[in-house]
């Protein structure tokens, strides 16, 4: 069983904290990814898990076992590394076979195991070429492959498409998420691109500074971000932050000013805000409409067109802050021009500039179901 649990688990360099009392539950079979800056801790994290560092408080339990003082060998884990870390002397075949030769496998054994992994990674023509004869993508395939064989409880990668062009990533990033499904074996993912988290992810856990900011399904986390730090790293392009007041609370209804009175019908917890109250509004680039006059005054400074999609630079009148705005299709404002945003209230986000956390956010009454006779 892959079920994962961190309870307390701190990591020390002498004076140094780099972790700081992660409890974290996996799920057997999840997919879940460690994202975060670089430095914030993520690759230590999974190092530790595997068995490649030692903690310094803490407890770390795999399929129920206690494994905290377990050698990598005896916590039935494989790792998948950045740099594929391949034997460049041996072949494909030997490479795989390697580490079940090490661990006493029958030879009848491991070529089933080899035969398997090479079906479902497509690289049954290069089981005879040396790493050098190889792509980079073939490469990390071959890479993954050394780990499919051992049929661990938990697979661990790390940052694993990092030496491959945009396209190969792109394919690599499919091929892993389907070998998922295939295998049905719980995955721990680190990287620090949020377009890869978003994608693969059963569960997102981010990472800042050595501690959990949130832990999420990737939509929980793109909707509902807990503070700045969430709401700023997953989405791309960021999200936009404006400067705001709250300017009145009524009918269990909250208002905010960012230049332009936004109301958010049960958006807000009214008991969670005052009258005055500095806030900052967070706003994706999609969720912007346009209007001819009426709105947030935005002066153009240069746009991006991808052909199905257009990017808009900017910013609002009187502002140094850049804006983003995303519009679908071809649209080509001009440099200097200007244009009117209407954010959309209910995709608004709003936070306490002091704490960084997003204010409380109104109980929604649960929907009824209707029983039919």
């Amino acid at each position: 069983m892959g079920e994962l649990k961190l309870t307390g688990v701190n990591k020390a360099f002498g004076a140094l904290t780099v972790l700081h009392d992660i409890n974290l539950t996996i799920e057997d079979g999840k997919f879940v990814v460690f994202v975060g800056p670089s430095g914030c801790g993520k690759s230590t994290l999974l190092r530790i898990i595997a068995g490649l560092e030692d903690i310094s408080a803490g407890g770390i339990e795999i399929g129920g076992r206690d494994v905290g003082r377990f050698s990598p060998a005896e916590r039935r884990i494989a790792m998948v590394f950045q740099s594929y870390a391949l034997y460049p002397h041996m072949s494909v075949r030997k490479n795989l076979a390697f580490g079940l030769e090490n661990l006493k496998f029958k030879r009848s054994e491991i070529e089933a195991r080899i035969q398997e992994a090479a079906r479902m990674l497509a690289i049954e023509p290069y089981l005879d070429r040396k790493p050098r004869q190889l792509s980079g993508g073939q490469r990390q395939r071959v890479a993954i492959g050394r780990a499919i064989v051992r049929n661990p409880d938990i697979f661990l990668f790390d940052e694993p498409l990092s030496n491959l062009d945009a396209a190969l990533r792109v394919q690599t990033r499919a091929e892993i998420t389907r070998l998922h499904r295939e295998l049905k074996t719980t995955m721990i993912y680190v990287t620090h691109d949020q377009v890869e988290a978003m994608t693969m992810a059963d569960q997102i856990v981010v990472l800042n500074s050595g501690r959990i900011e949130q832990v999420g399904t990737p939509l929980e986390l793109f909707d509902n971000p807990r503070n700045l730090f969430v709401a700023g790293f997953l989405g791309s392009p960021r999200m936009n932050m404006l400067k705001g007041t709250v300017t009145a609370i009524e009918d269990g209804s909250v208002a905010i000013d960012v230049g332009y009175r936004i109301a958010l019908p049960a958006k807000l917890d009214p008991a969670g805000a005052r009258i005055g109250q500095p806030v900052l509004a967070g706003i994706r680039p999609a969720h912007f409409t346009l209007s001819q006059e009426e709105g947030l005054p935005f002066i153009v400074q240069y746009h991006e067109s991808l052909g199905t999609e257009t990017y808009v630079y900017g910013t609002l009148d009187g502002q140094s802050e850049q804006i983003i705005i995303h519009q679908a299709g071809h649209f080509a404002p001009k440099a200097g021009g200007r244009l009117f945003l209407m954010p959309m209230p209910e995709r608004l986000h709003v936070f306490d500039p002091d704490t960084g956390l997003a204010l409380p956010r109104a109980v929604e009454e649960p929907r009824r179901v209707h029983e039919h006779a």
